[in-house]
């Protein structure tokens, strides 16, 4: 059984930092993709962040519009760990956030979530 398990959400005062952390119970190498999606009250989910994360991939990384200059996902392989370092964060960023992780062809698995406020 898969368990992704989220760290690191909290109060934040805009323009300040937080690290969110995605712990995974099997190596993340057998995932093709991590990422970390977002919801706000009132909004859908959406994709924030993503890097690939099996042994062969070259942890190439993808972000929204919105946080490319700001957040910064990366993994510890070691530690079957990804990060998601968000800085100079706004109030928009406001929302649970949520780890997810894919293998090709095969139903995805998600985190409870974690949530992040910040405060203008």
């Amino acid at each position: 059984q898969v368990q992704l398990v989220e760290s690191g959400g909290g109060l934040v005062q805009a323009g300040g930092s937080l690290r969110l952390s995605c712990t995974a119970s099997v190596s993340i190498f057998s995932f093709n993709v991590m990422a970390w999606y977002r919801q706000a009250p009132g909004n859908q989910r959406e994709l924030v962040a993503s890097i690939t994360t099996s042994a062969t991939s070259g942890g190439r990384t993808n972000y929204i519009d919105s946080v490319k200059g700001r957040f910064t996902i990366s993994r510890d392989n070691a530690k079957n760990t990804v990060y998601l370092q968000m800085n100079s964060l706004k109030p928009e960023d406001t929302a649970v956030y949520y780890c997810n992780a894919e293998r090709y062809y095969s139903t995805p698995y998600w985190g409870k979530g974690t949530l992040v406020t910040v405060s203008s």
